[in-house]
């Protein structure tokens, strides 16, 4: 039976200053040594039950890569066992069966593959990635979890965006780590043609 009410969700980690990524694509600065005492703990517990309601993830290939080079160095594999899709059409290596490779339109594989199949549907990076889905109406909602650095240039969150995107603030939590986040429903699109998201 298809799902009719899944939401896509773009969600991101990235410096105050909007980037995801050193310009090399290094992420040394992920780990943040900041404390906040009003905020909210991270209760391992909880972390565990919110992941097991992403049904799906979508990722560009150089946030696979980056994905395949945490796990090398022992930090584990952060997508559990759900699906994962990597938008590439690059020769990249199938560490797990739970990855397939995708290039082709976007629209038609979210909105005629994904969507009928899963509920919660997450966009996790790069930039590009974030941008694209966007860019063509295909979000319900983004996830903007900031941590507590500026790191003065890099690769921004969400690239080649052409139009303005309306975003409605749902949320906002402020945990212990100094890590803030955002939550934005998606309003819709102003310039673009296409109708609200």
């Amino acid at each position: 039976m298809a799902i009719t009410d899944s939401r896509v969700t773009v969600h991101m980690a990235a410096s105050l200053d909007g980037f995801i990524a050193r310009k090399d694509g290094r992420v040394d600065w992920l780990e943040t040594s900041d404390e906040f005492a009003d905020g909210v703990a991270l209760d391992p517990a909880f972390v565990e039950t919110f992941l097991k309601t992403i049904d799906c993830y979508i990722m560009g290939s150089r946030t696979y890569e980056t994905a395949l080079s945490f796990e090398a160095k022992g930090f584990g594999w952060s997508y559990g066992d759900k699906p994962t899709f990597v938008l590439t059409s690059r020769d990249l290596p199938r560490t797990r069966d739970t990855v397939k490779f995708y290039s082709g339109d976007l629209v038609q594989f979210v909105n005629g593959h994904l969507r009928p199949r899963f509920r919660t549907i997450w966009f996790v990076g790069g930039g590009e990635v974030s941008g694209e889905c966007l860019r063509l109406e295909l979000a319900d909602e983004v996830r903007y979890s900031i941590l507590p650095i500026l790191i003065g240039d890099g690769i921004s969150f969400f690239e080649k965006l052409d139009k303005d995107v309306l975003l409605h603030l749902a949320e906002v939590k402020a945990y212990k780590s100094g890590i803030v986040e955002l939550y934005y429903e998606v309003r819709g699109h102003r310039g673009g043609q296409g109708n609200a998201a």
